[in-house]
C-alpha cells in the first residue's frame, strides 16, 4: 500500500485534532478515569512549583509561641522558682487549659518588652477562671491583640467566638477577634488559599445582597493592626498565595517566656521582642491544629496564618491561567505538534525538537511562576503536544516500516536477507564499505554430489522441484545462523560471515560451523523425506574456510555484483571438491578449524596443496557440536585415529598401521581410516623419500 503525501497530512492532521479535542472536551468531563488524568495532575504539577519554585521571603519580624509538649507538661521546677513565678503557679495548678490570667501575664510580658502585635490561635468560647484578667488585658491592649473565632461548618456555619465575659457580642464586629478558618481544597482536603474575608451568605451558600455582614480572618484583623490593612484583598474569594518555606516559622516554646533564665537566655531580657508580631497556638501533635498543604505533609494553623500575612504584605498571590488562554495553549501545542512531525521528516530530530519544546515550555512555566506568581497551565498543554506528537510519529514509524518492509520483500528475492537488513538500517556505512576493503571473513561453499548425472535421468520438473526445495531449506539454515547468501551457482551456495556486518573473528567462524552442521542435517531431513516419496536422495560437500578477503562491488558498468574475493575465498571452493576425494560432507581450513575448535568436535583429515597454493594446508572435517548428542563412543575411538595420523606423519607406518585397524575393528566403513591404512601399508613396504611430508598435491580444482 502507497500513501500519498496528501493521505500522510490528513491522516496525521486527524492525529493531532483527535488529541487535542479529547484533551479540551475532558476538561468538562472531570470524572471521566484516566482521560482527565491531565487536568487533575495539573494540580499535582502546580504543587510541584510550589515546592521547587520561588518561595515567598518571610518576615524576620514574625514570632510563633507555640504550646508544644515540653510548654503542656512543664519541665521539672523546683518550689523556689514556682513561688516566685505567677506563671508558673497557674500553670502547674492544673492541666492545661489554665487559668485565663495566663494569657494577662504573657500580654503584659511581651508588650511590655515592645512586641508589636499578638494574636491568640485559639477559641476562648468557654467561660473560665481568669477571664476577668484576661478581659482588662484585651482592653488594655486592645489595638495590638486579636482573638480566634470559628465558623463550625458541620453546623451550618454557625460561629463560635470567644465568650461575652472577654468581648463583648457581637464578637466578629470587634476587631479584636477575626475567625481562623482555612477551606480546603475539596478534591484532596489541601489548603492552597486564603480567605480574608467573607459574608454570612457566602457561608450560608447563598447569593451576595447588599445586606450581608462581612466577616474578617485574623491574618486580616493583624494586618490592619499592624498598618497593612491596604494589602488585604477587598473581596471574598479564595487567593492562593505563594507559600514560605515549611520551616520559616519555628514554634518557640510558650513556658521560656516566663522562665527568667530562658528569658534572658533566649530572648535577651525581652529584648527579642521588640517590634515583632506573636502568634500564639498549638504547636504540640496532641493538639491536631495541623493543615496539609502542598508545601509539607502538615502544617501548623499559627504558621499558617502567619504565611497569609506574608503573602499580603509582599503581595504574594499565585494566579492562574485565564480559560480562554488555556484553551488556546491545549490548541497551539496540537498545531506545534502537527507541524513538526508534518515537516521535520527525520523522527529523530523530530523527537528532539519535541523534547526541546517540552523542556523550554516547562522553563516557561517556571519563569512565569517565579516571577509573576502565574500558574501557567501545563499538564494538559504537554499531554496535547506530547501524545499528538507520539502518535503521529507512531504514524510516520507505521508508514515508514511498511515501505522498508514492501521493500525488503522486494530486494530479498534477489539479494541476501542480511545485505538488505544492512543496506536499509545502514546505508551509509554499506555503501562505502562496497568501494573495496579487506576484511576477514567465514566463507562455505557448498555443492551437491552427482547431481550432473542425476540431471540426465530425471525428470526435468520434478528436478527444478526438489532443487528448490533443497536451496530453500540451506537459505533457510544459513540465514538463521547469520550468513549472507553471495550466490547461486547452479546447484552450489556460496555464502559469507563477517562482510555485511561482523560480531568478532572468532563468533563469525562458529556461525559459519552452525550453519555447516545445521545443512548436514536439513539434507537428512529432506533424504528421509524424498526417499519416503519414492523420491532420489542427494548427497553434499562443504568447504569451510577464514581468512583476509576483498569485500566490493566486482562486475561491469552494466552490473555489479556485491561479493569477495580472495585466496581465503579460493580455498574454501577447493576445500568443498576435495570432500568427494575423502569420503566427508565437511571439509574445514585449518585457520577455520583453530577459531572454532572450543565449540566442535574436529577430525584430522589430511595435508593437502591444492590447485593455485604452493603451501600446505592442514584440513579437517566437523564431527560435530560440543555437548549435541555426538556419539562418545566414536569421540572415544576418535583419538585413536588422530594417534594414527600423527604416527603416519611421523613415518612410523608399522604403529600407524596397528592404530588404524584397531580404529576399523570398530568402524569399518570409515573411509578415511581405510585410506590411510592402505597407505601405511604401502609406505611400511616402500617408505617414501625423505622429502615426504605427508603432503597430498592436488593439480585439478
Amino acid at each position: 500500500m502507497h500513501w500519498s503525501s496528501r493521505a500522510r497530512l490528513l491522516v496525521l492532521t486527524l492525529i493531532c485534532v483527535f488529541w487535542t479535542g479529547l484533551i479540551l472536551l475532558c476538561h468538562f468531563l472531570p470524572g471521566v478515569p484516566f482521560l482527565s488524568a491531565p487536568w487533575r495532575g495539573e494540580q499535582s504539577f502546580e504543587d510541584l512549583l510550589r515546592r521547587e519554585g520561588r518561595k515567598a521571603a518571610p518576615p524576620r519580624d514574625f514570632l510563633f509561641l507555640g504550646l508544644d509538649q515540653s510548654t503542656l507538661e512543664l519541665p521539672p521546677l523546683t518550689a523556689e522558682e514556682i513561688a516566685g513565678n505567677r506563671a508558673f503557679q497557674l500553670m502547674t495548678a492544673q492541666p492545661f487549659p489554665w487559668s485565663r490570667e495566663v494569657w494577662a501575664l504573657l500580654l503584659d510580658r511581651v508588650f511590655g518588652a515592645g512586641a508589636r502585635l499578638v494574636m491568640f490561635d485559639m477559641i476562648f468560647d468557654q467561660a473560665k477562671d481568669g477571664d476577668a484578667a484576661f478581659h482588662a488585658a484585651l482592653d488594655r491592649y486592645r489595638d495590638k491583640v486579636v482573638l480566634g473565632a470559628n465558623f463550625d461548618v458541620q453546623n451550618a456555619a454557625q460561629a463560635v467566638t470567644p465568650n461575652d465575659a472577654l468581648i463583648p457580642p457581637p464578637q466578629l464586629h470587634d476587631d479584636r477577634v477575626g475567625f481562623v478558618n482555612f477551606w480546603a481544597d475539596p478534591i484532596d482536603e489541601k489548603i492552597r488559599a486564603v480567605n480574608y474575608r467573607v459574608t454570612d451568605r457566602q457561608l450560608a451558600n447563598l447569593p451576595p445582597h447588599p445586606s450581608e455582614e462581612i466577616y474578617e480572618s485574623l491574618s486580616a484583623r493583624g494586618l490592619e493592626k499592624i498598618g497593612h490593612g491596604n494589602d488585604v484583598p477587598g473581596d471574598f474569594r479564595g487567593h492562593m498565595i505563594r507559600f514560605t518555606e515549611p520551616d520559616a516559622f519555628p514554634p518557640h516554646p510558650l513556658y521560656e517566656v516566663f522562665d527568667p533564665k530562658l528569658w534572658h537566655a533566649n530572648y535577651a531580657d525581652g529584648a527579642f521582642f521588640k517590634d515583632k508580631v506573636v502568634i500564639v497556638g498549638a504547636s504540640a501533635q496532641v493538639a491536631h491544629d495541623v493543615f496539609d498543604t502542598p508545601m509539607s505533609p502538615v502544617t501548623s494553623g499559627a504558621g499558617l496564618h502567619l504565611q497569609a500575612m506574608a503573602a499580603a504584605i509582599d503581595h504574594e498571590f499565585l494566579h492562574a491561567t485565564p480559560p480562554k488562554v488555556r484553551f488556546a495553549l491545549v490548541g497551539l501545542a496540537g498545531l506545534i505538534a502537527w507541524s513538526l512531525v508534518a515537516f521535520v521528516r527525520k523522527p529523530l530530530l523530530c523527537l528532539g525538537a519535541l523534547v526541546a519544546v517540552t523542556a523550554a515550555y516547562l522553563g516557561v512555566a517556571r519563569f512565569f511562576y517565579d516571577k509573576t506568581g502565574l500558574l501557567l497551565l501545563t499538564v494538559p498543554v504537554l499531554s496535547a503536544l506530547v501524545l499528538s506528537g507520539f502518535f503521529s510519529l507512531g504514524f510516520e514509524y507505521f508508514l515508514e516500516r511498511l515501505e522498508k518492509l514492501r521493500t525488503r520483500r522486494t530486494l530479498e528475492r534477489y539479494v541476501s536477507k542480511n545485505l538488505v537488513k544492512e543496506i536499509l538500517e545502514n546505508p551509509d556505512s554499506y555503501y562505502s564499505s562496497l568501494r573495496g576493503i579487506r576484511v576477514p571473513v567465514a566463507i562455505l561453499f557448498s555443492d551437491l554430489i552427482g547431481f550432473t548425472t542425476l540431471s540426465e535421468k530425471a525428470d526435468s520438473e520434478a528436478l527444478v522441484a526438489q532443487l528448490n526445495e533443497y536451496l530453500t531449506q540451506m537459505t533457510s539454515v544459513i540465514f538463521r545462523n547469520g550468513g549472507t547468501l553471495d550466490k547461486f551457482i547452479g546447484d552450489a551456495i556460496m555464502a559469507v560471515w563477517g562482510n555485511v556486518r561482523s560480531l568478532g573473528t572468532a563468533q563469525d567462524a562458529k556461525s559459519c560451523a552452525r550453519a555447516a552442521v545445521g545443512m548436514r542435517s536439513a539434507l537428512q531431513q529432506l533424504n528421509a523425506k524424498w526417499h519416503g516419496e519414492g523420491r532420489m536422495g542427494l548427497g553434499m560437500g562443504i568447504g569451510i574456510n577464514h581468512g583476509e578477503v576483498i569485500v566490493g562491488n566486482i562486475g561491469s558498468h552494466e552490473r555489479m555484483d556485491p561479493t569477495v574475493i580472495g585466496d581465503a575465498v579460493n580455498l574454501a571452493s577447493r576445500l568443498e571438491g576435495l570432500t568427494r576425494v575423502y569420503g566427508v560432507d565437511i571439509l574445514v581450513g585449518a585457520s577455520a578449524a583453530e577459531l572454532v575448535r572450543d565449540e566442535f568436535h574436529l577430525r584430522s583429515v589430511a595435508r593437502a596443496q591444492v590447485k593455485g597454493k604452493t603451501k600446505p594446508v592442514d584440513i579437517l572435517t566437523l564431527v560435530g557440536a560440543r555437548g549435541q548428542g555426538v556419539d562418545l563412543e566414536f569421540l572415544k575411538w576418535l583419538e585413536t585415529y588422530e594417534e594414527a595420523l600423527e604416527k603416519f606423519r611421523a613415518r612410523d607406518f608399522t604403529e600407524a598401521k596397528i592404530l588404524f585397524s584397531r580404529f576399523l575393528e570398530f568402524y569399518p566403513d570409515d573411509l578415511l581410516a581405510k585410506m590411510y591404512l592402505g597407505r601405511a601399508l604401502e609406505y611400511e613396504q616402500a617408505p617414501p623419500d625423505e622429502a615426504w611430508e605427508a603432503v597430498e598435491v592436488f593439480e585439478k580444482k
